[in-house]
């Protein structure tokens, strides 16, 4: 799944017409027999449940609510219309139970059988609001975690025997549930057998680092180095005990958990049975979606993660709230947190994503935490909380300039963030005006060609795709979706004005998704830019509204319901083609870097097939380049160029690694498989990071944004200079600075 999805193209018809198929449900208590929902999906009368000796959870008071809302907005809105029935329902729950158990070590097979009795009744439950396998299925984890916590805490009491021959399989997928406890404890004995070798392992490459002189900067390394036992056995003991305190505090977590965590599960379950990116994300989830597709949050500017019983302050954003105050640092332990004006709240064993929500916060209000130093010490911080941009997911430009050739632009695009329907707040930046302002840049700096790098952009708001394509044409059609019910609309560029008129190369890769498909599409399609790609692109060609589920309570109050994001229309090429499971095909291949990863749209479950519809007509953009000349100059460069030969040869030893799934549990044996293992990739290894730079970058300042904050700080600064360093050493780009060349060569 994409991890920024695109944005509604009729979400506010979606609205009226739920609010008026909900009718009575959203504008009154629900009846006590049952809900009152406008809908033929809900079936009046209801099978049998199945005897199932399990205790329940307590159901969260929005389970009823939501299961309502789902029952209209799933078949009756949903680009397939397909009903929530039995068939659906059977198809539901092996994702339930992956949710529930995917690594299968927690349940027995004879658990499975007893939650297997609600395969084909998940509909019946979901249709009459009353979701009793969510919270049985709860109950039983919840149960079933104390018991392999006191297993897990037997097993990492004593020494593990290392002498003795032994695997473990390390596919979830390759593994059945197992019998007994005795089974389940054995394989729960290899895979913590299997954690203590790999921490081992971990302990002996720091200190062959430190023989090197490659000591890492990272200080929580560093006192990681100055810890490791000098025996082998020390070092096993050291790792158990290191194992049997991060699993102790991950139990104690995990019991804590979320009161609508049941009822999320069995939602998202039906919810994949329609497609991959139709899914519920409840009030928490929802907080990280808007930051993924804002690109900012408010709070402390402060990376957190788990460490044992505590929360540790990873990495500080530069420019945040904690960065500038200057007394947070990372290695820093969070003890306990308090929101102005009450007392702290103790955070130990607390989860992640709790601590995370209490620190987050309105700007201008202010936080206060306890943190225990790396050296020990304890302190009290107040930070005032604000707007925190994260970098990384905004667009950047440079120049690049390569020996006596002319300098060429570039745009580096992670994604299509903005305000929801391609309108932003003021002051909020978003893709296309950052993208419109690099242009026009590079346009009053007389640059005739430019690189727009998609490489890796997940997509983002389908508007920003339509309105960054304008910026190459003059006018005309961008893209067209279609709904379930076959209309056609067309998402057009109406504005003549063109902000880059020079030469354009758009750079793609597998994982290249959703709108950065629509808009590699189009300017392939008016043949406005050349696509250079290592891979056709992922191949997600729908469309998603994300559905406010709190504007379709009866009243206001309570909490929040969260949101759904629900797959309303599939989108096509101005030429009629979808770009769903194909993608974008480039029309200059290079060698593919992640040639061994699996991914795409087609290889995901219930994703939906390609389709076409008629093409639109649209004026081709006239240039003298010839597409065939182009591909044959770049297929001989790239056979010449020694890197890619490496990067092919790499793909292939990755792939050979991650197809054998079992790991031996004999010391000696592992240790020699790593060490083989390890020379192999060494050996095929590109090490693209050693390359000497291939050209010079210049970042490029966009207008009217703040300059990234100075620092006299090595590590900040470095961070913040990172990827100039790493895109003059792309050969990819290299090739495509060649591409370019070709296609201004006079004639």
């Amino acid at each position: 799944m994409t991890r920024c999805p695109d944005m509604r193209l009729r979400n506010h018809r979606v609205f009226h017409a739920v609010v008026l198929a909900l009718g009575v449900a959203c504008s009154s208590p629900p009846a006590t027999n049952g809900p009152q929902i406008a809908s033929s999906a809900v079936a009046s009368a209801q099978p049998p449940e199945p005897v199932v000796d399990l205790p329940e959870v307590m159901p969260d008071a929005r389970e009823k609510m939501l299961s309502e809302i789902m029952m209209v907005l799933l078949p009756e809105r949903h680009l397939l219309k397909r009903p929530i029935d039995d068939t659906l329902s059977k198809e539901a729950f092996p994702v339930y139970l992956e949710e529930l158990d995917g690594a299968k070590l927690l349940l027995l097979d004879e658990h499975v059988q007893l939650l297997s009795q609600y395969a084909d009744r998940m509909d019946d439950q979901l249709r009459a609001g009353n979701l009793s396998l969510a919270r049985k299925g709860s109950a039983l984890a919840a149960s079933r975690r104390k018991v392999v916590a006191k297993m897990v805490a037997e097993l990492l009491s004593k020494p593990f025997d290392y002498n003795a021959a032994g695997e473990v399989e390390t596919d979830a997928k390759k593994r059945k549930f197992c019998k007994t406890e005795e089974e389940l404890k054995d394989r729960w004995r290899g895979v913590l057998e299997l954690q203590v070798l790999e921490r081992v392992q971990q302990m002996e490459d720091l200190l062959e680092a430190k023989a090197k002189n490659k000591t890492p900067d990272d200080p929580i390394a560093l006192k990681t180095l100055g810890t490791i036992p000098p025996t082998f056995e020390g070092r096993e003991e050291k790792a158990r005990k290191e194992l049997a305190t991060r699993f102790e505090t991950r139990f104690t977590r995990l019991a804590d958990a979320e009161s609508l965590e049941p009822t999320e599960q069995f939602l998202n379950a039906i919810a994949s049975a329609y497609d991959p990116h139709t899914n519920y994300l409840a009030p928490t989830e929802k907080e990280n979606f808007d930051i993924a597709i804002t690109g900012q949050l408010q709070g402390i500017g402060a990376v957190l993660t788990e460490k044992d019983h505590y929360v540790l302050v990873q990495e500080l954003v530069p420019g945040g709230a904690s960065w500038q105050q200057g007394r947070l640092e990372a290695g820093d332990l969070i003890l306990a947190v308090a929101q102005e004006g009450k007392d702290p709240v103790d955070v130990t064993d607390m989860p992640l994503d709790k601590v995370v929500k209490m620190v987050r916060g309105p700007a201008g209000t202010i936080v206060t935490l306890t943190v225990k130093k790396p050296e020990g010490a304890i302190e009290t911080i107040s930070i005032k909380r604000d707007v925190v941009k994260v970098e990384a997911t905004y667009a950047r430009g440079a120049v690049i300039e390569r020996g006596k050739q002319e300098k060429v632009g570039y745009v580096h695009l992670p994604g299509f963030y903005g305000g929801l329907g391609g309108a932003s707040n003021k002051g909020e930046r978003n893709a296309t005006d950052d993208v419109r302002a690099i242009l026009q840049e590079m346009q009053r700096k007389k640059i005739g060609s430019v690189i727009v790098d998609l490489r890796g952009n997940g997509g983002g708001i389908l508007a920003h795709a339509r309105d960054i394509s304008g910026l190459f044409i003059p006018k005309g059609p961008v893209v067209q979706a279609r709904a379930s019910d076959g209309e056609v609309e067309v998402l057009e560029d109406t504005d003549p004005t063109v902000s880059f008129d020079g030469e354009v190369v758009v750079m793609v890769d597998r994982f290249s998704a959703s709108a950065a498909e629509i808009l590699a599409g189009a300017l392939q399609d008016y043949e406005r830019a050349v696509i250079v790609g290592t891979s056709p692109t992922h191949g997600k060609g729908t469309v998603q509204a994300v559905i406010e589920l709190d504007a379709l309570k009866a009243s206001a109050g309570g909490d929040s319901l969260g949101v759904l994001k629900l797959t309303t229309q599939q989108y096509f090429r101005v030429n009629g083609a979808s770009t769903q499971w194909r993608g974008v095909q480039p029309d200059v291949l290079m060698p593919d870097p992640a040639s061994f990863v699996d991914s795409g749209e087609r290889t995901l479950p219930h994703s939906i097939p390609w389709a076409s519809v008629a093409a639109l007509p649209f004026k081709k953009h006239a240039h003298a380049w010839k597409l065939a000349d182009l591909v044959a100059a770049s297929q001989e460069r790239v056979k010449k160029q020694p890197i890619f030969g490496k990067v092919e040869a790499f793909g292939k030893v990755v792939r050979a690694r991650r197809e054998d799934t079992t790991e031996p549990l004999k010391a000696s044996t592992f240790f020699e498989e790593r060490k083989r293992s390890k020379a192999n990739l060494d050996a095929a290894d590109p090490k693209l990071a050693d390359l000497k730079p291939l050209f010079t970058v210049t970042a490029l300042d966009l207008p009217g944004a703040a300059p990234p904050p100075a620092t006299t700080d090595k590590n900040v600064k470095k961070k913040l200079d990172s990827w100039k360093d790493d895109l003059a050493r792309d050969p990819w780009v290299d090739e495509a600075l060649f591409v370019l060349a070709d296609m201004t060569k006079k004639r």
